[in-house]
């Protein structure tokens, strides 16, 4: 197989100097090349692990100040050195021994790091526990380089949000365009992935916050079904939607990355089939994977037809018969009420529980109500650019148990599952569906929302809990847009076999950013 990589370009202008041949080398690796380095000898998880610290304070901390790192691990160094100590004896856990990630911040980790969820509510936040997934990603070898920043409570607190805007950190930096915007909630994984600010970082999503700022920041992102991941010790917002995935820079990361987080958790009982339904995704990949498929091209309003133009025709070359469907429209607005419904009550009582089980010492504030007294308290700093509105409308909501939920829940599952993709599907027997992603990045603007142009593609997926792989489809003036392969429930491994053909082994794993200041032209590219 021809090995890929990405080179990642440093200028602003001329203000900003290349790194050096050495530290560009360190962070140009796949995963699975930085793997084949240190086998070799080439290389150690310390020299892998320092480079991209050095890079993080080149562009993170200084150069264009991305604000993509909330937190750093002041252990990282010393996990890699103990890991290139096993290696050394022998002992090598996996593709990802010795691979330093970055982690979203509302994922907890034992690491001596604050769990903040981009709020100064939690900055004491520090637990000493792995989630789940962070715990079987550091038995599989990796190192937890440190938490990325996000929108503020995974962009769930007011309707006028920034993505991209915390407290904690401030607002993350589009890598290519720096006054654009990063997407949320993922937005510091998305925008550190892009930046190479490490091997492979790891999101999380409720409806559209891996795969937007990964399409955005011309990744590849991939949102498990529901149930595939654990989602324990994570803050959260819904437990009918929230998952957490893989954002990388290629497909074969982000299968690598999916093989090692996915498994059943008895304490989370939406994974209970999990461990059945895994498998080895990396295994399964093939360049001839579209060979025989039908896929259905969801029509939608597309911010540039040549690139789904010539997105089709690289599926078509491949063995892929294109449908052009329909995607339930009567329903949509039915659909956006029952599904925001479920968010509000779901918030209330999924937050509370989480905050209220904390351990001792890490937060005083253990409902909702007590978040939103602190950022009313604390107005200054956490409601500086908008408000609370969102918290405020869920915390009038009532329990789990309240009819209007039950009958919200069931209706948005329906639209979205078997009425929605279930029924694409089925009408013209179709393994897949695809569609754009979404939009180029806009221009951040804060306190007055976000202008997603023409809408994401999530919300069906978001809502079914079906997998959904974005991969870099092409730019639109220099700003990545990217291509959504959609499928049923647990075909996790189909969606990314499909992605892994399209991409190709011999193309870039991901759009280079160019870290730019000014206006671009407005010539649209494909890969």
């Amino acid at each position: 197989m021809k090995m890929k990589r990405y080179l990642v370009s440093l200028l602003v202008g001329a203000s900003i100097a290349a790194p050096t041949s050495v530290l560009a080398k360190q962070t140009n690796l796949s995963i699975s090349e930085a793997a084949a380095e240190m086998g070799a000898g080439k290389t150690t998880s310390v020299k892998l692990t320092s480079a991209y610290l050095k890079r993080i304070a080149k562009i993170d901390r200084a150069g264009p100040k991305i604000n993509a790192i909330l937190a750093l691990n002041p252990d990282a160094l010393a996990q890699a050195a103990a890991l290139d100590s096993e290696r050394a004896a022998g002992n090598v856990r996996g593709p990802l021994h010795g691979i330093p990630i970055l982690i979203k911040d509302n994922i907890e980790s034992l690491d001596p790091v604050a769990t903040t969820a981009g709020s100064f509510a939690l900055k004491d936040n520090v637990t000493r526990r792995d989630a789940p997934l962070v715990a079987k990603l550091r038995a599989a070898g990796a190192i937890i380089l440190g938490k990325t920043n996000l929108s503020e409570w995974a962009n769930i607190r007011s309707d006028n949000s920034t993505s991209g805007w915390s407290a904690v950190g401030g607002l993350t930096k589009n890598p290519h365009i720096l006054n654009r915007n990063t997407c949320g909630s993922s937005a510091g994984s998305g925008a550190a992935m892009a930046a190479g600010l490490a091997a492979a970082t790891i999101g999380t999503e409720t409806d559209g916050s891996i795969v937007c700022p990964s399409a955005i920041n011309g990744i590849v992102g991939f949102k498990p079904t529901v149930g595939l991941v654990s989602r324990r010790f994570i803050v959260p917002i819904s437990h009918s939607q929230d998952t957490a995935g893989p954002m990388t820079g290629s497909v074969r990361d982000a299968a690598i990355m999916l093989t090692a987080i996915a498994g059943s958790d008895a304490e989370d009982p939406a994974t209970v089939d999990a461990d059945a339904r895994r498998t080895d995704y990396v295994a399964g990949l093939s360049a001839d994977a579209l060979q025989g498929l039908r896929i259905g091209l969801i029509e939608q309003r597309a911010a540039d037809p040549a690139l789904i133009a010539a997105a089709v025709k690289r599926l078509t070359d491949a063995g892929a018969t294109i449908v052009r469907v329909t995607a339930p429209t009567e329903s949509r607005e039915t659909l956006d009420n029952a599904e925001f419904k479920v968010l509000l009550i779901e918030l209330k009582a999924d937050l509370g529980t989480y905050l209220s089980g904390l351990p001792a010492g890490t937060t005083t504030h253990r409902s909702l109500a007590d978040i939103i007294a602190f950022n009313k308290a604390n107005a200054a700093t956490e409601l500086q650019h908008f408000g609370q509105d969102i918290f405020e409308k869920a915390e009038l909501e009532k329990d789990l148990d309240d009819p209007a939920y039950l009958e919200a829940l069931a209706t948005s599952r329906r639209l979205a599952g078997p009425d929605g993709i279930d029924s694409m599907l089925a009408k013209d027997r179709l393994d897949l569906l695809i569609g754009q992603t979404n939009g180029p990045a806009w221009v951040s603007t804060l306190g007055k929302g976000d202008a997603f142009a023409p809408p994401s593609i999530s919300q069906l997926p978001a809502v079914a809990g079906y997998p959904h792989l974005t991969v870099p489809m092409g730019s639109i003036d220099r700003l990545p847009v990217g291509l959504s392969f959609i499928g049923a429930k647990w075909a996790d491994a189909l969606v990314l076999r499909a992605g892994y053909a399209f991409e190709g082994e011999d193309q870039p794993l991901m759009i280079t950013p160019r870290f730019r200041k000014g206006a671009t032209p407005k010539k649209p590219t494909s890969p």
